[in-house]
């Protein structure tokens, strides 16, 4: 899972950097309502997968759950952080 984050942070940060038109990660870091583009995001996500949950749709929670991961991982780069940042948070709280 750790080379997969990191794999897909590394296309994140790579998106930022080069702006490829056709790219929706792209379009986030680009989108006229800017950071509130991918708040907005986080939360629609959040109650999809609050919903797949109460309904038990295993199928739904990992495709939302992954939607989550992908969009905080967009919000951290927008805020110049890393993934370590965040490895560094999580291990402090063992």
């Amino acid at each position: 899972m750790e080379e997969t984050l990191e794999e897909l942070f590394a296309v994140i940060e790579d998106r930022k950097e080069t702006l490829p038109e056709d790219s929706y990660t792209a379009s986030l870091f680009t989108h006229e309502k800017g950071e509130n583009a991918v708040l907005e995001k986080l939360g629609e996500e959040s109650t999809e997968l609050i919903l797949a949950a109460k309904d038990d749709d295993h199928d739904e929670i990992a495709y939302e759950a992954a939607d989550i991961v992908y969009h905080l991982l967009v919000l951290l780069s927008m805020k110049e952080m890393s993934l370590e940042d965040l490895e560094t948070e999580l291990e402090a709280r063992r």
